[in-house]
């Protein structure tokens, strides 16, 4: 068997034998020799347990990092506070990273980095769970259809008056997130805001970093493989987290799944991959190749309407990547969800890796992001709309994505409409309307979307 470092180099030159012996300039397309040989072969990334890991897998699993002649480790991590550290002390060389993370490093909240991402790792895939108690105290408040089924998608309005009578009588209403800046935080804080319920501010310029000052509902740090458990012994009521961990509730019969992040935004950005500037800097052959094996990864799990599920969850299922069992991960990963047991509704969009140009980093992504943090308080002050732009622009590279993309076009992988037209794109999504409250998000406009949120910081508001 043929080391990686064997089949890099043989790919590479195969190309060049055909151009000698042909004398045919257009066997290698301008943008193949641009990106060149990798300057780093042996990689090692970093990802968490969860289902949205799986372009990683996938690259992995079918050579498409082989391909690029990168010989890749991939090391699950025990959170995502780790995974971080360890990716700005160069352990790591890059990680499957919650969107805000790389954001948050680089303008300094928690540790301070200067992280890119060049990818884009999925849409969607996430969902809140409560527990079966809660759960039978809110269908009080949700309208059923004709067969009997609650209505979706299920708003905090009925969790509502819930954690009133927990206040009532002065127990606090404890909710799990993952981490402070992940997805998860700001959808959970999203949805509970929409109905009326205060998830809390943060204020770190006053060493207060709980998030739960003014709070009618108290949110809490735990690690997604922890949620059910955490549940099941009632230190939290529910939770929002990645696959498999909601549809693990459903199994064990402890908990469930009210909603899912594709009802609260529709199509709302999810994980990227995170590198450092400086990585990306040294290594900028490296880098491209790498997210061209990610980009192949994404299209070959959408492609053909979903039809690799099945075998992409066989190798999920594997124990170093997410570890559990084959059903769990296909309730929600083969296009359906469960939310109360025996309610499998169809959710072909739960898990989006490559639709829609699910793979481009948007400047738009990362600002909705950055809104959310100075919505709650994780940035302290006003800022002003060009700040959110020059911070996007830092962050998310389109401008790396696009050559790695139109290196797999030269390359016969992929077709250029696939991907957004890059001599045209802005990096700037339209406004987006499909929001659970009705609120319109134009990320050309970060402060005048503040100001339409009811529950949260304005320009003006200092805590």
């Amino acid at each position: 068997m043929k080391s990686n470092k064997q089949t890099g180099i043989k790919s590479w030159l195969k190309p060049v034998k055909t151009l000698a012996l042909t004398a045919i300039a257009v066997c290698i397309s301008a943008h193949t020799l641009a990106v060149g040989e990798p300057e780093k072969e042996d990689l090692k990334f970093g990802f968490i347990k969860l289902t949205d890991m799986a372009p990683l897998a996938i690259a992995l699993e079918k050579g498409y990092f082989e391909d690029e002649g990168l010989f890749v480790e991939l090391e699950a991590q025990a959170n995502w506070k780790v995974l971080l550290d360890r990716v700005i002390t160069g352990e790591l060389d890059g990680a499957h990273m919650l969107a805000g993370q790389p954001l948050a490093a680089t303008i300094g909240y928690g540790t301070k980095a200067h992280i890119i991402t060049p990818f884009s790792m999925d849409l969607n895939g996430n969902g809140i769970t409560v527990s079966n108690d809660i759960w039978q105290q809110m269908k009080k408040h949700i309208a059923q259809d004709a067969n009997g089924k609650p209505v979706h998608p299920i708003k905090a309005d009925a969790l509502k008056p819930v954690v009133e009578e927990y206040k009532k009588q002065g127990k606090p209403f404890n909710m799990g997130m993952v981490f402070p800046v992940s997805t998860h935080n700001y959808e959970l804080r999203y949805w509970l805001a929409a109905g009326g319920i205060h998830p809390g501010y943060y204020a770190p310029h006053k060493g207060d970093t709980s998030g739960q000052l003014q709070a009618d509902a108290l949110l809490s740090v735990t690690p997604p493989p922890q949620m059910p458990s955490t549940l099941e012994a009632g230190t939290i009521y529910g939770y929002c987290v990645g696959e498999p961990w909601n549809q693990q509730a459903v199994f064990k019969g402890i908990g469930v799944p009210v909603i899912t992040d594709y009802e609260i935004w529709k199509n709302n950005p999810e994980k990227v991959f995170g590198i450092t500037k400086e990585f990306a800097e040294q290594y900028p052959n490296t880098t491209i190749r790498l997210t061209k094996a990610l980009i192949r990864a994404a299209k070959w799990l959408d492609a053909n309407d979903n039809a690799n599920r099945p075998e992409a969850v066989k190798i999920l299922s594997k124990p170093y990547y997410v570890g559990a069992d084959y059903e769990v991960i296909a309730n929600s990963m083969t296009g359906t969800f469960e939310y109360e047991k025996g309610d499998k509704r169809e959710v072909p969009d739960f898990n989006v890796f490559f639709r829609y140009h699910a793979t481009y980093p948007f400047y738009s992504d990362a600002i909705w992001y950055l809104t959310q943090m100075r919505r709650w308080g994780q940035i302290a002050e006003h800022k002003e709309d060009a700040w959110y732009f020059e911070t996007a622009k830092k962050v998310y590279r389109p401008d790396i994505y696009a050559e790695a993309a139109k290196a797999l076009i030269d390359d016969g992988e992929a077709d250029a409409a696939e991907f957004p037209d890059f001599s045209s794109e802005t990096g700037f999504k339209g406004p987006q309307a499909e929001f659970i409250d009705g609120i319109t998000y134009d990320g050309s406009k970060p402060n005048a979307y503040l100001e339409q949120l009811t529950i949260g910081l304005k320009a003006s508001d200092n805590l």
